[in-house]
């Protein structure tokens, strides 16, 4: 079945500042853990790494919002997210974290191998820095006006309002996160990885040797490729992280998108010291990375060109089967609104109930573009598939056996063509399964599952054990064999993807968890006659509307808080941070007086701009203010403004200026003269 000795399957490691939601479960963590569980099933020799990534800005923030330590968040989700995969089945061999020591080690090696190696490029730039706090700032603590769409509070990589992609050089009225203050611009040194250097290895990598990738992950690798890569940093100027290890560096950290992917290979070496590198360094092993579409990027073109610049026989990915996003009743996930389905408390409301979600999120897949969880949906799947096909046919089929055989499985005292029809189906749908796992169609293969289910129903209908043991118990007999048969081949062809159920199953057939084998699909000795059947228990239970509208409402609320909480927002006044301190003696050296405005005129070739001659009542004087957008020169004459006298002189489109006019910035952005309530007589000191 496959040329490969042993795999390596790596799931995008979650970030630790908050709960895993379904979001996560659907586009990596359901899918890597079916591919994972067929293998096995298989024989094949696997190795499935997850971890958590707890490095990065938001974390640092989170922990300053909370007044504690990165080290207290991380150390509180990790737990959180370790121990809700494990109750939810997702079956890790090593779920580890990246603040672990053998982390740091590996980090650290990885770079300076690299560094030594002269493999980086070393380039200094002006970034923010916050003169207050004493430190640059990274993308998430530069806040400040969206140039998009005009919303405040937009950060210096994304505005959350509109999505749009930012940096912080876009940003208007960029100020500090930390202190408010308007930062300043200060040189800094990093390190970059010259991913132009590398785009040719990866046209021919990717763009002429990988054509199967899925559509969504290859076509976003060309776009990036075709578009010209760039040199990429590697490190950052933080306090939280993997410290930069090389001599003056300090208060620099490796950047978390190269720190977080050697996870992968740390957490191997924690788990497996003597023989990690069979699974990261031998053309035998078949790496596959499960990942959701934000992170093709790093995964196809990054992390590759790290492990190609390293070389030492580090093999890369086969492939990268990353899924699209999934929304919640229609709208999309937010951890900020709090906008989800967070796994730990759905193992919460529905105890024992992992499977109804694995199958919904698995049937649901965003495997080729973005879908939809609905309640209903969820309701509905289990309902009429789980409960109403799988569950049902199963019952029915041990039931009986108990009521007319006494729970032991019959012999195949009369079997006729349908029999042999039937059980002709179930090589079929294994093959079929098989080819759409191999190929990373997971919703596809869950269908052919349950069709091995309705392929039970069917003939049950077909058969009516239950009228023909009224007169011939020796073609009932046949019929439950098969039935059981049936039974017994379904615990096999829904393992990799509702575990629990399976285990349930076997229970209830009294069949051991060695028969859990790929190769015992459609073998006639699956079942035999004369083995005696556990208790018969429903394989599932109905989910009622009850607990479906509780989950409805508990939505609902959240949307009421978070349009209340937009509605705040937007009746509170917009203000601008404080500036810093100044001293009396700052405010005395600054001569602020009355003046009016005797003639004005726009100044020509500008839409801003207008010339406006005072008397301040010491002299007649020129103005240039760029208050045109605000006012005509019309509406300027006469006017009494308040003016800055004594700042120095300065030349505007060859005009000179000779002070400057008191204006204030209201929320919506306009701008407004600040004039005396009552008329004075020019001259007057403000102050």
């Amino acid at each position: 079945m496959s040329e490969y000795k042993r795999y390596l399957i790596t799931s995008a490691l979650p970030y630790a500042n908050g709960p895993v939601h379904i979001g996560h479960l659907a586009g990596v963590y359901v899918p890597a853990d079916i591919y994972v569980r067929y293998l096995r099933m298989c024989g094949r020799d696997v190795f499935f790494v997850g971890g958590s990534d707890e490095h990065g800005v938001p974390i640092t923030i989170q922990a300053r919002k909370q007044n504690c330590s990165p080290q207290d968040i991380v150390d509180k989700y990790h737990n959180i997210i370790k121990d809700s995969f494990a109750e939810f089945g997702i079956s890790f061999d090593v779920y580890s974290r990246t603040t672990s020591k053998i982390h740091y080690k590996t980090a650290s090696e990885f770079f300076e191998k690299l560094y030594k190696e002269g493999k980086f490029i070393e380039k200094e730039s002006e970034q923010y820095y916050d003169e207050e706090a004493g430190q640059f700032l990274a993308d998430r603590y530069i806040v400040g006006t969206c140039p998009k769409c005009g919303a405040e509070g937009a950060y210096g990589d994304q505005c959350e309002k509109c999505g749009s992609t930012l940096s912080p050089d876009e940003l208007l009225n960029p100020h500090s996160a930390l202190s408010g203050n308007t930062p300043i611009k200060k040189r800094t040194k990093h390190w970059y990885l010259p991913l132009d250097q590398y785009e040719p290895w990866l046209k021919e990598w990717i763009l002429e040797s990988h054509k199967e990738w899925k559509p969504n992950v290859y076509g976003q690798c060309k776009s990036w490729i075709d578009g010209g890569l760039l040199p990429r940093a590697v490190s950052r100027d933080l306090d939280w992280g993997v410290p930069v290890p090389v001599e003056g560096s300090e208060g620099k950290v490796l950047y978390v998108w190269f720190d977080a992917p050697i996870g992968y290979i740390s957490n191997t070496i924690e788990a497996r010291p003597d023989d990690w590198e069979l699974f990261w360094k031998s053309k035998d092993t078949k790496m596959v990375h499960f990942i959701g579409k934000d992170n093709i990027v790093f995964h196809c073109i990054v992390f590759p060109s790290m492990l190609k610049a390293y070389g030492d026989g580090y093999i890369l990915p086969e492939n990268v089967p990353a899924n699209e996003f999934l929304n919640l009743e229609g709208d999309k996930i937010s951890t900020s609104r709090n906008w989800a389905i967070w796994l730990h408390e759905y193992l919460r409301d529905f105890p024992g109930q992992q499977d109804l979600l694995r199958y919904a999120l698995c049937a649901n897949a965003p495997e080729t573009k973005d879908n939809d969880f609905t309640w209903k949906d969820f309701q509905s799947r289990c309902n009429s598939e789980l409960v109403a096909i799988y569950g049902n046919f199963v019952n029915r089929a041990i039931v009986l056996t108990h009521k007319y055989f006494g729970g032991i499985v019959p012999e195949n005292l009369k079997p006729e063509a349908i029999d042999t029809e039937t059980l002709a189906q179930i090589p079929i749908i294994k093959k079929n399964i098989q080819d759409y796992l191999e190929n990373y169609k997971f919703r596809e293969a869950l269908k052919e599952a349950m069709n091995m289910a309705r392929l039970g129903n069917k003939y049950l209908t077909d058969t009516e054990p239950w009228k023909v043991a009224k007169t011939d118990m020796e073609r009932t007999a046949s019929i439950l064999n098969v039935s059981l048969k049936i039974c017994a081949n379904l615990a096999l062809a829904f393992a990799p993807f509702i575990p629990f159920s399976t285990e349930k199953l076997l229970q209830m057939l009294s069949l051991p968890k060695e028969l859990l084998l790929w190769d015992n699909i459609a073998k006639e000795d699956i079942i035999l006659p004369g083995h005696k059947l556990g208790e018969a228990q429903l394989l599932f239970t109905k989910v009622e509307d009850e607990v479906i509208d509780a989950q409805l409402q508990r939505l609902e609320n959240i949307r009421k808080e978070n349009a209340a909480k937009v509605k705040d927002e937007e009746q509170k006044p917009l203000v601008l941070p404080q500036k810093e301190e100044c001293t009396f003696d700052d405010f005395e050296k600054m001569d602020i007086r009355t003046a009016t405005v005797l003639e004005a005129e726009r100044v020509p070739k500008t839409d801003k701009l207008l010339k406006l001659t005072i008397d301040t009542g010491i002299d007649t004087r020129v103005i240039v203010s760029g208050i045109a957008e605000y006012y005509t020169p019309e509406q300027m004459v006469g006017k009494q403004i308040c003016i800055l006298a004594n700042l120095a002189p300065r030349k505007i489109r060859g005009i000179e200026s000779k002070g400057m006019i008191l204006m204030a910035k209201e929320p919506d952005g306009k701008m407004r003269i600040v004039t005396p309530e009552e008329r004075l007589a020019n001259g007057a000191n403000v102050g």
